[in-house]
C-alpha cells in the first residue's frame, strides 16, 4: 500500500469519526450546551452540533426582559429544547424557557404541597403587583407583597423576596406567590415568643408605630401593644397625636398580656410620676390657689387645682350664705380661688374652700337689739308715767264735762 493511500484512508477515518460525533437533532429534542456569545436580543449556544444554536430573547425567560444579558452570561451551562432546525440556512432555534417551565411546574407543585418558603427575584413591576421568573411567570399581587399597604412598587424591581406558593394552576399557566403569608407567619411566631416573655408590671422601651383615635400602637420587641388614649398621659388627651408621634421612642409599662387573643395592653403614663405625686411638692395646706370647676354635684363642687388633681369644695364651703345647691353660685368651667383646707397626696384627697378666700359680710342687726336701742332713745318714752300723761291730756276735757 502506497504512502498516499494510507494518508487517504486516515483522512477518511477521521472524517467518519467526526461525522459520528456530530449531534443529530430534531424538533423537540432536549440539548445541553454553554453560552458562547450574547447579543441584546439573543444568546448563542454551543451544543456540539455543526453550528451554534440561538436562543431568542423571548425564549430565554418566562417574563419579559430588556436584554439577553439580564438572563444568561457567557460560559453559563444551559439546557434547552429544539424549537426549529434548518441545516440549509444553518439556523438552529432553541428555547431555554420551555425546559425551565417544565421543570418549574413540578418544583412549584412540590413547594405548594410542602408549603415551602423560597426566594425569588422581582423581575418586573406591573399593574396590580409584581412579577418574578421562577421558570414560569409568577405573579405576586400587591396585597400579598407586604403586611402593610404599599402605594408604589417602583423600587421593588431586583429585590429578593421570601415567598410561598399561594395558588397553582398548571393547565391555565397560573402561579400566584405570596410574601405576606411568610411575613405573617413569622410575625405570629415572634409575637407568641415575645408575649411568653412579657410580664404584667414590666417597664419596656418601645417605638410608636401608628396612631388611631383610640390610642397608640407601640412596638415592644417586634410586637405591637396598644396604649389606650386614657393611658397616654395623666391629663386628658383629645387625640394621641397631641402627645406622641409615629417613630417616637417611649417608655411603657405592661398592664395586661392576653396570648389567647394576641393582645398587649400598655401604659405610658404609668411610667411617669402621677399628678398627685407631682402636686405634693407644690400644694400645701393653707395655700390659696386658682382652680377650675370641673364637676358640680348636690353636695359640692370638684375643682381641679393641678393637672389631674381635683379637690372637693363641700357645699358648706362654697359661700358664706346658705345655698340649697352649688348650681346657684357656680358653673362648670369657671375659674375660682380656693383655700386648701387639707391635702393628702397618699390618699389622693384634698379639701378646699371658696368662702374662706372671701371676706365675710357684716352681720345683720338682730330685732332684739333694735328694740333695746329704741328703749334707750331719749326721744322715745314708753314708761307708764308718760303713757298716763298722754291719756290725761287726751281725755281731760271730756272728764271735766261729766263733773259739771
Amino acid at each position: 500500500m502506497s504512502e498516499e493511500t494510507k494518508v487517504n484512508e486516515t483522512a477518511d477515518t477521521a472524517n467518519q469519526e467526526a461525522m459520528e460525533n456530530i449531534v443529530t437533532l430534531k424538533k423537540g429534542d432536549t440539548v445541553k450546551g454553554a453560552i458562547v456569545k450574547i447579543d441584546d436580543n439573543q444568546a448563542f449556544v454551543s451544543i456540539g452540533y455543526k453550528y451554534d444554536g440561538v436562543i431568542p430573547i423571548r425564549e430565554l425567560s418566562a417574563v419579559s426582559v430588556d436584554k439577553a444579558s439580564d438572563v444568561v452570561e457567557v460560559g453559563q451551562e444551559v439546557e434547552c429544547k429544539v424549537v426549529s432546525i434548518d441545516d440549509e440556512k444553518e439556523r438552529l432555534v432553541l428555547s431555554k424557557r420551555q425546559i425551565d417551565s417544565e421543570q418549574s411546574w413540578d418544583l412549584m407543585q412540590q413547594r405548594f404541597d410542602n408549603q415551602e418558603v423560597f426566594e425569588v427575584t422581582v423581575a418586573d413591576v406591573v399593574k396590580g403587583g409584581i412579577v418574578a421568573d421562577v421558570g414560569v411567570r409568577a405573579f405576586i399581587p400587591a396585597s400579598m407583597v407586604e403586611r402593610h399597604f404599599v402605594e408604589d412598587f417602583s423600587d421593588y424591581k431586583g429585590r429578593t423576596l421570601r415567598v410561598k406558593v399561594k395558588e397553582i394552576d398548571r393547565e391555565n399557566n397560573k402561579l400566584i406567590l405570596s410574601q405576606k403569608d411568610v411575613l405573617e407567619e413569622e410575625f405570629e411566631a415572634n409575637k407568641q415568643r415575645v408575649m411568653a416573655n412579657l410580664q404584667e408590671g414590666q417597664v419596656l422601651e418601645g417605638t410608636v408605630q401608628r396612631l388611631t383615635q383610640f390610642g397608640a400602637f407601640v412596638d415592644v420587641g417586634g410586637v405591637d401593644g396598644l396604649v389606650h388614649v386614657s393611658e397616654i398621659a395623666w391629663q386628658h388627651v383629645d387625640k394621641p397625636s397631641d402627645v406622641v408621634q409615629e417613630g417616637q421612642q417611649v417608655k411603657v409599662k405592661v398592664l395586661k398580656v392576653d396570648p389567647a387573643n394576641g393582645k398587649i395592653s400598655l401604659s405610658i403614663k404609668a411610667t411617669q410620676p402621677g399628678p398627685w405625686e407631682q402636686a405634693g411638692d407644690k400644694i400645701k395646706t393653707g395655700d390659696i390657689i386658682s382652680g377650675e370647676v370641673k364637676r358640680l354635684v348636690d353636695f359640692g363642687a370638684f375643682v381641679e387645682v393641678a393637672p389631674g388633681v381635683e379637690g372637693l369644695v363641700h357645699i358648706s364651703q362654697i359661700a358664706h350664705r346658705h345655698i340649697a345647691t352649688p348650681f346657684e353660685v357656680l358653673k362648670q368651667g369657671q375659674t375660682v380661688q380656693v383655700k386648701v383646707l387639707d391635702f393628702n397626696p397618699a390618699e389622693k384627697r384634698v379639701s378646699l374652700s371658696i368662702k374662706e378666700t372671701e371676706e365675710a359680710p357684716a352681720p345683720a342687726a338682730k330685732p332684739e337689739k333694735r328694740i333695746k336701742e329704741e328703749l334707750n332713745n331719749p326721744n322715745v318714752s314708753l314708761n307708764n308715767q308718760a303713757m298716763s300723761v298722754t291719756l290725761g291730756e287726751r281725755f281731760g276735757d271730756m272728764l271735766n264735762k261729766f263733773k259739771k
